[in-house]
């Protein structure tokens, strides 16, 4: 029976994989995405809670428990422990790293910068995030652009994307395996730094917002390689974003539902928690 829970939640992970672009058009983009990532590996891992509290021994509705299903919810629960284990020590590893770059004052906002020529800035850490900005991004940009950049900087600090995006992806290393998880991972960073971005308008001028990506992602193409401080940081421009930055140009000006933001339906959320709605039916 155990056996048949696990396959059931697998169908079910694979069905909103598969079938979430023919939900209700009403749902925000970034409604249907946060659930098709988020729910299937969610699901997963109640499961295997659910299959090990049960244990091996005993019936559940008549059929009787499987070592087998046992040992598989056992191995992806150990599977996802280590990966966790391992992201937190990618994490904290990042921190300690930038630790060692000098502080600068830029306009009243505190940043640490790289001595690079590569034009970049980031928000590092996990919930308090810090600013970083490269020398290349200071050489690169006049005042006002600049102000644009760190203005998109702070709307990550301001949504603790660097927090939410560090178990986002945890839940990717452990679902790799499930179709699709690789594009929705690129359209939630997509949806992270369009959010950002509409944040940032709010403050600055959005065309000089949208220069200021132009000139960066003009900067970064000339230059072949650009180093990445980890899985606890969100970036103004992702060298993997180039094909899709007039699509996020266009967002800026976009006044649309399409892209706003209003979080996950936690009625999806409590989908996740079906499978432990099985324990007590388990002598």
């Amino acid at each position: 029976m155990h056996l048949m829970m696990i396959l059931t939640t697998l169908a079910l992970a694979l069905g909103i994989r598969f079938f979430d672009k023919l939900w209700d058009y009403r749902i925000s983009r970034w409604q249907r995405s946060l659930i098709a990532f988020v729910v299937p590996p969610l699901l997963l891992l109640m499961t295997a809670i659910a299959v090990i509290a049960m244990g091996y021994h005993g019936e559940m509705l008549g059929f009787p428990a499987s070592r087998y299903s046992y040992l598989l919810a056992v191995v992806f629960l150990g599977f996802a422990l280590i990966r966790v284990i391992e992201i937190n020590y990618q994490g904290w590893s990042s921190i300690q790293k930038i630790k060692n770059y000098p502080h600068k004052n830029i306009d009243n906002n505190k940043a640490r910068i790289i001595d690079t020529s590569l034009p970049y800035s980031a928000q590092v850490g996990f919930w308090h995030s810090e600013l970083i900005i490269s020398n290349g991004l200071l050489k690169t940009l006049d005042n006002d652009h600049l102000n644009a950049v760190i203005a998109h900087e702070q709307a990550h600090a301001y949504y603790h994307d660097t927090f939410w995006f560090f178990w986002l992806g945890w839940l990717k290393r452990i679902s790799f395996w499930l179709p699709r998880t690789n594009e929705l991972w690129q359209e939630l960073l997509l949806l992270r730094e369009i959010r950002a971005d509409q944040q940032a308008a709010q403050t600055v001028d959005p065309l000089i917002l949208a220069e200021s990506l132009l000139i960066i992602a003009e900067e970064i193409n000339k230059i072949a390689t650009a180093k990445s401080l980890g899985v606890v940081e969100a970036t103004f421009h992702d060298l993997a974003m180039d094909n899709r930055l007039e699509e996020r140009i266009n967002a800026l000006f976009n006044e649309s539902d399409y892209f706003r933001f209003d979080g996950i339906d936690w009625y999806f959320m409590l989908l996740t928690l079906l499978p432990l709605i099985s324990i007590p039916f388990h002598r």
